[in-house]
């Protein structure tokens, strides 16, 4: 992954669906979390309907599927913004572990935790080695760039902050 200051290009299609693959992932991701969890928090896990591990299984390939996707797609391309959106969302869901202690600790024997550790662990770990690409995905999409040429030459530039407008507008008056 090459890190670099500058934003990426913001404007064009594929920008657009980096973008929304960001968002599909996103969305994947929650409802593939909710398999384990359900299931680990159910007095009887082996009742559930064959399709649900089945769902699971499907779901959880998807998954990993996208967020291949969007490493390799974007994973040469991580700016320093979003190197620092990651390491803001690591320090917060590292308390996710603390949280997992203390369920452990209040309700350790109503849980199932050879599936919630197994189901929450590896994506976990998916979420926190395709974080950095997936905010570059995410931000690579800027509505409105396209609608005006100036923003769009500073967004290419990498200068798409509102003080570096204020200073070019200013400068461009004169």
């Amino acid at each position: 992954m090459a890190i670099s200051g500058a934003t990426p290009l913001a404007t064009g299609p594929q920008a657009l669906s980096r973008h929304r693959l960001a968002v599909a992932t996103a969305v994947v991701f929650v409802i593939s979390s909710a398999f384990p969890v359900v299931a680990g928090l159910a007095k009887d896990p082996a009742s559930f309907p064959k399709w649900w591990g089945v769902a699971d299984v499907a779901i959880a390939f998807v998954l990993a599927f996208l967020a291949i996707v969007i490493s390799a797609l974007v994973g040469h391309d991580v700016n320093r913004q979003a190197e620092e959106a990651s390491y803001r969302a690591y320090r917060f869901l590292t308390h996710g572990i603390l949280a997992m202690v203390v369920a452990f600790l209040l309700f350790g024997d109503r849980i199932t935790w050879s599936i919630w550790l197994v189901g929450l662990g590896w994506r976990t770990w998916l979420l926190f080695y395709s974080l950095p690409a997936w905010f570059t995905a995410l931000r690579s999409y800027q509505p409105g760039c396209e609608s005006h040429p100036d923003r769009r030459s500073r967004q290419h530039h990498g200068q798409g902050s509102d003080v570096k407008s204020r200073e070019l507008n200013a400068n461009e008056r004169g």
